[in-house]
């Protein structure tokens, strides 16, 4: 019989309270100890394959793991254990543990760790199990796991209690032990490439290596601000100076911007860096290892993303940046165009272009509006345009290209490589260049390291380098929708409370009690009223309907750009892009209730159809123009009609 005091039945953590403290009053530890097990359970099942139905064998074993079923049948016991490797059953009888004994196991919880001692047989049934001669408890489990969290819907909740994920998901865990299995096939072969691995600082005093937005800090003991790394490139390349040949560095990134399926603002990349060497030299160092940890994961070179063929295989094409965009926009996209001309080609295909970029920045957007997507098999691409390569060096027979490489599969960036920058003058005079973007307001410019030129000086060998993205190759080679089902902690916003709706970052404010807030709208300049009339038919087909957000997100490789997941009351997302990034962050709009015109025809921006337009109010305030979304009631539905 259990010892556990009454509790209240429906209850289940307080019964499983009272089993933890009837326990410690009766001097027993309900958190054990070591356990010594011989064998995990996958091990078991292959010793004992050619065991025949009915069958027992006096040989003892021990196993741990936790309880993941229980049955109870009269003076029978049958518990599911399940370890790292695998399940299997426990045969559990009262005349072999004794009353007692089996009392105590009967008190058992499904998600209780036990120790276990018996001998493999097996069920007239077939069934490969440990008839248990002893046990003990080596964890109580104070919460019930979840019923219902195999094969939940909402994400965001396995995300969040991703232990519970691990246990309820088997799929869960070994896209992780296949990760295990990418990052150790590249780290072996680099070594075997004569590649030495080192770790370089995680802050840095000056940003650079990337164009990022970065995460800052405040170093105490020196009593100044500092960047989280948002790459590793400068460090490892300062090695080159030093006289190494050969290094690499798998590590976390860190990027203060937006999350969407591909990026997380904290990732892992790897990047490698080689004396001597050159572009072709790291394109077939980056086919190398992913060859490798394709094979390592998968066993094999044909994989599929989803529903998506994709074929590892062989050496990959290699296609210039102006190339491809010239074939995928049906006419030529090069810098013998005009300003102007590569201006309406990226509108044309849906872009936006802003009044500080080149020819070299407008190229690239072309590049990605019309060629990105289609670039499904891996595709080397090469000769990017200087103006968004300033650590890359200038090819020979045209300076404003840079002998660089992007490699492709799926329509997305895995790896991005350089001829390296060795020219200390021309280092120096792109640092300032960069130092004049920031000055103009791009917070994702690197600044001047001066102790990196200073380094070059003293002279840096011809070098390729390359890096690329661990947790982006891992989605690819487990078939991973989204960046977040390859990070086993990825970043969440904060949780609701228990029992409550998901709230929104900065919840919409209710309208007060007491009197409003006194708003000085003297220094308002006004746009004037249109003196243009629209005829009320005209005006009464705009469809005006209150929307929510559900999610929103900074568009990849925009300043301007938030995409909106909209619900407007008929069931299906829609989605909208609006150009306000500069006037809210992503997590203060989900949750809030929006007005939209829905009936808009589609338009694509940066690759993305946006189906409406949310409507802001502009005005213009000390010479700056200031925009508010309109907000609404979070009493008003979704779908709810304006009129």
């Amino acid at each position: 019989m259990s010892n556990s005091p009454e509790v209240i039945e429906d209850d289940p953590i307080e019964v499983r309270k009272a089993k933890r403290q009837a326990l410690l009053d009766a001097g027993e530890n309900p958190y054990g100890h070591a356990f010594d097990y011989s064998h995990h359970l996958a091990e078991l099942e292959q010793l004992y394959a050619h065991l025949e139905d009915g069958a027992s064998t006096e040989d003892a074993v021990k196993v741990a793991g936790r309880i993941m079923s229980k049955r109870v049948q009269g003076k029978i016991a049958f518990l599911g254990l399940r370890d790292a490797t695998g399940d299997m059953q426990l045969f559990c009888r009262i005349n072999e543990l004794g009353e007692d004994v089996f009392a105590r196991l009967k008190d058992l919880d499904v998600g209780d760790w036990i120790g276990v001692e018996g001998t493999m047989m097996r069920t007239k049934r077939g069934q490969l199990s440990v008839a248990v001669t002893a046990f003990e408890l080596l964890s109580k489990s104070i919460r019930p796991l979840p019923e219902k969290f195999h094969g939940l819907a909402d994400k965001e909740t396995r995300y969040r209690q991703r232990y519970v994920d691990l246990v309820m998901n088997p799929e869960v865990k070994q896209v992780f032990e296949k990760r295990f299995k990418i990052v150790a096939a590249i780290r072996r072969y680099m070594e075997d490439q004569g590649f030495y691995e080192v770790e370089t600082p995680f802050l840095h005093p000056i940003l650079g290596g990337a164009n990022a937005k970065p995460f800052v800090t405040h170093f105490n003991a020196l009593d100044r601000d500092y960047f989280l790394r948002i790459a590793t490139e400068l460090p490892l390349k300062r090695l080159l100076v030093g006289g190494f040949e050969k290094v690499f560095e798998i590590g976390r990134q860190f990027r203060n911007e937006g999350m969407d399926p591909y990026h997380n603002p904290e990732f892992t990349t790897m990047e490698a860096y080689q004396a001597f060497s050159d572009l072709n030299g790291m394109m077939d160092l980056t086919q190398g290892f992913i060859q490798a940890a394709a094979q390592s994961a998968c066993g094999t070179l044909q994989v599929s993303y989803q529903g998506v063929d994709i074929d590892l295989s062989g050496d990959w094409p290699r296609e210039t940046m102006c190339g491809l965009a010239s074939r995928y926009a049906g006419e030529e996209v090069s810098f013998d165009r005009t300003r102007e001309e590569l201006v309406a080609i990226l509108e044309k295909n849906g872009g936006h272009a802003e009044d500080a970029w080149g020819k070299g920045k407008l190229i690239s957007e072309i590049f990605e509006a019309v060629a990105e997507e289609k670039l499904v098999q891996p595709t080397f691409v090469t000769e990017h345009p200087l103006e968004i390569s300033p650590l890359a060096k200038k090819m020979p027979n045209n300076p404003e290209l840079t002998e660089r490489f992007e490699l492709f599969i799926c329509g997305h960036e895995y790896a991005n490589a350089f001829n390296e920058l060795n020219d200390p003058v021309d280092q120096a005079e792109r640092f300032r260049a960069q130092v004049e973007a920031k000055d103009m307001g791009d917070d994702e410019a690197m600044g001047y390291d001066a102790d990196y030129i200073r380094a070059l000086e003293y002279g840096m060998p011809p070098a390729g380098g390359v890096g690329i993205g661990i947790d982006r190759l891992t989605m690819l080679l487990t078939d991973s929708p989204t960046i977040r089902d390859v990070l086993l902690f990825p970043h969440m916003r904060d949780e609701a409370p228990a029992g409550g709706s998901k709230p929104a970052a900065k919840p919409a404010p209710e309208p007060a009690e007491e009197a409003p807030e006194a708003i000085d709208f003297s220094k308002v300049v006004i746009e004037p009223l249109f003196e243009d009339e629209v005829d009320f038919d005209t005006f009464s087909k705009s469809d005006f309907r209150a929307v929510k957000v559900k999610d929103c997100i900074a568009v990849p490789k925009s300043k301007k750009l938030l995409q909106f997941t909209l619900d407007d009351g008929t069931g299906e997302d829609r989605t909208i892009l609006s150009g306000i990034h500069a006037y809210y962050e992503p997590e203060e709009l989900i949750g809030r209730t929006l007005i939209a015109i829905t009936n808009l025809p589609p338009r694509k921006m940066m690759g993305v159809a946006s189906c409406g337009m949310l409507l802001s109010a502009v005005h213009e305030e000390e010479g700056e123009e200031r925009l508010n979304l309109l907000m609404v009631s979070n009493r008003i539905p979704a779908g709810a009609k304006l009129y």
